[in-house]
């Protein structure tokens, strides 16, 4: 999918390590409606969403995606594939069958974040950003969270073939419960 005037790059491994970190910090403060949270663990301080962007860049198998407008980040996708030893199923509401919630090299990729500036939305760029992240994985399938009440987010997964499968819940008084959503990969369009 292409959208006019926006150039998307996949950027693995150490290439997604290129893109600095003060730019993906901002966007996702503008994204998410406010200067010190971000879109997947409700509302950690900026601090912590840093630290969590570092320890993801360094995992085996990140992606990160990127659309801009000239040289304007204006959204950004990242994920990375699961590992056996992953927490992605431990804070589950209800509890889910071994066979679903085990993990082992090549089985789950975990879409971790999918941000597009408001004034950018709606134009297909979350769409496209989806689709380049998650084409030509070689998992059998993907999992992300998104909270049961953002309903356009909700609305769009479900239309790209996402299913929810469970809720979650951290650890914390202030930690929201997030819908698990899973879809089978690769992707039919």
């Amino acid at each position: 999918m292409s959208v006019p005037g926006i150039t998307f790059r996949l950027l693995e491994g150490n290439g997604g390590a290129t893109v600095d970190d003060a730019e993906l910090l901002a966007l996702r403060a503008e994204a998410c409606g406010d200067g010190d949270s971000d879109g997947d663990s409700g509302g950690a301080p900026a601090v912590a969403t840093s630290r969590q962007l570092r320890v993801r860049r360094r995992q085996p198998g990140f992606v990160l995606a990127e659309a801009r407008h000239g040289g304007y980040l204006v959204a950004y996708a990242s994920g990375l594939p699961l590992r056996p030893s992953t927490s992605w199923w431990k804070d589950l509401t209800t509890q889910l069958p071994g066979n679903v919630t085990a993990e082992y090299p090549g089985r789950t990729f975990a879409l971790t974040e999918i941000l597009v500036r408001p004034s950018w939305r709606r134009q297909g760029i979350g769409r496209a950003l989806h689709d380049l992240i998650l084409a030509g994985r070689a998992e059998e399938r993907a999992t992300l969270t998104v909270p049961p009440d953002a309903a356009a987010a909700q609305a769009a997964f479900r239309s790209w073939g996402w299913r929810r499968l469970a809720r979650t819940r951290g650890q914390g008084p202030d930690v929201p419960v997030l819908d698990v959503l899973l879809t089978g990969l690769p992707l039919c369009r």
